[in-house]
């Protein structure tokens, strides 16, 4: 059955100058092959010349008949649906910022695991720790966080050692200069020389 390109705006020599100037190789050989369909060409021939078969030929020759030249650039895949609705991730980085309560958590700074475990409890969803770790990318927490604090440290007492501490910003003593290995020393003697018998 003959496939038949319904769109009028572009003649074959229009779908040959766009796929010279298109960046989508793959995009270029459809135009190219859509150009042969309009010059006559038998399906087969304009596929083979294109590196296609029929049928996909005849799928682009739709797609271009509902979606015109753009709709013969790849389509990027969409990609899995999150696990977590919008309201979820809110609320997770409402968790992730304010941080675990010693007494109740168990811990002092969240680890992905320890997300994870959150995560399946609150709002019964089960994550790998490695996508817990995209999650927090895209909420755009970092990977590296400051030291925790010991819920038990003395502030008082680490200012006071902070101030009794050395100063490490004090220049240390120069280094005294090197003796010149050429003016040390004595001399040596000059070699005797050998007289011939």
């Amino acid at each position: 059955m003959a496939i038949k390109i319904l769109r009028s705006e572009h003649s074959a020599a229009d779908l040959r100058r766009e796929a010279a100037k298109t960046r989508h190789a793959d995009q270029a050989r459809r135009l190219l092959a859509l150009a042969l369909v309009m010059d006559g060409a038998t399906r087969t021939d304009a596929a083979t010349a294109c590196g296609m078969d029929r049928q996909t030929l005849r799928d682009w020759v739709h797609r271009y008949n509902a979606l015109g030249i753009d709709g013969l650039v790849d389509r990027k895949a969409p990609g899995p649906a999150p696990r977590l609705t919008a309201e979820q991730e809110v609320e997770l980085a409402q968790i992730v910022e304010r941080g675990p309560d010693i007494a109740d958590d168990g811990i002092v700074r969240w680890r992905r695991i320890d997300l994870r475990d959150v995560i399946a409890a609150r709002f019964g969803v089960a994550l790998h720790e490695r996508t817990v770790g995209k999650v927090l990318d895209r909420l755009s927490f970092s990977h590296m966080s400051v030291r925790p604090r010991h819920p038990k440290a003395d502030a008082l007492a680490q200012e006071a050692f902070k101030k009794t501490s050395p100063n490490s910003s004090i220049a240390p003593c120069p280094t005294p200069p090197r003796p010149n290995r050429s003016r040390s020393g004595s001399r040596t003697k000059q070699g005797s020389v050998r007289k011939e018998a």
